[in-house]
């Protein structure tokens, strides 16, 4: 896809929202309704083309220094009057403009991020009151479900801090999505037969990884006292608990009792002793395998064994990792941690941006031809500079073929199989001393 198409794209998805402000503005009839120096279209591409400079000096690039430009004043009023939604629907139109469902079924990962707010004890839907080893603090949760093989974010919900649910959200994510079949990867915070249930129901398949413990999945049934192991398991729920269902309890790898404080969507949530007996069936493999030489890891899938054995199923989870560096691009080259407002609704506003502008320099840079050369490892383009170039390709400062030019000229080698001991801090927020002139 050639830069100049996805550039016409992102900009028909602002144009369809900008052709109905009264769905996206806090006051529709008046807000948007006369003509000023910031357009509702101009206002939306501006905010997605941000980089991490102060707002004067943001209007300045937005605007080309031009001498009517509005002021800093004039330009926070404008974004106030637009909800957080717009921005939404900007990111959710252009990926489905992209029709990145060709080819083969799409490999997900879910997998959640918080965004540190400026710390405000009123504001109760975010604010969290810490610990005692951390001070009181206001966030919002992004989750998303990030497409690995075409590094694309295909869907994303946010939370705030205080209702943060990442079960919740990724039940939704998954129900509200129009993709017809996918394989989605998952971590042990996704441990649960609810979500094993949705996606079921969905028709898609799932990779998790379990606890290897006594505290999860894997710890209610009667597996083999191997290192390693595949077991195929056909799994009965109900909320019952008759003496007819107790009997039938004691064959843990067919029968489960859910309680009623845990959530099932699909049994009843109460049960009287009146009522029928209701089973709902899960069908799925527990896989255990060796990941180091003294390291295992559990998972679980109902990806059918005699084409997704154990060796692949390793390979698949350990691809999941491509949404942990897509947040790490997202946060610090993107810029999402360097904000232009305190407000929470505008910081939802630039999240969805962020994502916005993450997608369409993943899909220029995805068509950008590498030239294969006699060297050591093989070379991608460096995300960091093509960013920059993408930005000036929105702004109408540089256009194709030099877009594309500027990318390949800007490589960097991909070394396999690296690791390091990972040192975990927490996150910081950043304020708005950083801005430069």
């Amino acid at each position: 896809m050639k830069s100049k198409h996805v550039k016409r794209l992102l900009s028909s998805a602002i144009a369809e929202v900008a052709s109905t402000p009264e769905d996206y503005c806090v006051n529709p009839n008046c807000d948007f309704t006369r003509t000023r120096k910031i357009s509702l279209q101009k206002l939306i591409s501006g905010i997605i083309n941000m980089e991490c400079k102060s707002l004067p000096n943001e209007l300045i690039d937005m605007f080309k220094g031009a001498e009517d430009m509005p002021s800093v004043s004039a330009f926070v009023q404008q974004r106030n009057k637009l909800k957080p939604e717009a921005f939404e629907a900007v990111f959710n139109k252009f990926i489905s403009k992209l029709s990145v469902d060709c080819g083969d079924m799409p490999v997900l990962a879910v997998d959640g991020s918080d965004v540190r707010l400026p710390t405000n004890p009123d504001d109760k839907l975010t604010y969290l009151p810490g610990s005692r080893t951390q001070e009181p603090y206001n966030s919002l949760h992004i989750n998303a479900l990030y497409d690995l093989n075409k590094h694309l974010y295909r869907a994303a919900l946010v939370q705030n801090g205080a209702q943060r649910d990442e079960c919740l959200a990724f039940q939704q994510l998954v129900d509200n999505s129009d993709i017809p079949m996918a394989l989605v990867i998952a971590d042990r915070g996704y441990e649960s037969y609810n979500n094993l249930a949705h996606i079921q129901e969905k028709g898609w398949f799932f990779l998790i990884r379990i606890k290897d413990g006594n505290s999860g999945i894997k710890n209610g049934f009667n597996l083999p006292a191997e290192d390693c192991f595949d077991v195929s398991i056909r799994l009965n729920l109900t909320r019952k608990q008759t003496s007819e269902v107790k009997e039938l309890l004691k064959d843990r790898n067919h029968y489960k009792y859910i309680p009623h404080s845990s959530p099932f969507d699909y049994l009843p949530q109460h049960s009287h002793k009146a009522d029928p007996l209701v089973f709902y069936t899960l069908k799925f493999r527990i896989v255990r395998f060796k990941i180091s030489s003294n390291t295992y890891e559990t998972v679980i899938t109902n990806l059918p064994g005699d084409k997704y054995p154990p060796e692949q199923l390793k390979e698949l989870y350990a691809s999941r990792w491509g949404i942990e560096t897509s947040f790490r691009d997202l946060k610090y080259t993107i810029g999402l941690l360097k904000y232009h407002s305190k407000k929470t609704a505008c910081i939802r506003q630039e999240i969805f941006a962020r994502l916005t502008l993450y997608n369409f320099v993943e899909v220029i840079t995805s068509h950008v031809a590498i030239s294969k050369k006699q060297r050591k490892y093989t070379y991608k383009c460096n995300f960091s500079a093509a960013t920059h170039v993408c930005r000036l390709f929105l702004r109408g400062q540089t256009s194709p073929p030099y877009v594309e030019s500027a990318i390949s000229h800007n490589l960097i080698p991909i070394r396999p199989n690296r690791t390091r001991v990972r040192f975990v801090i927490g996150e910081a927020l950043f304020g708005f001393f950083y801005r430069v002139a």
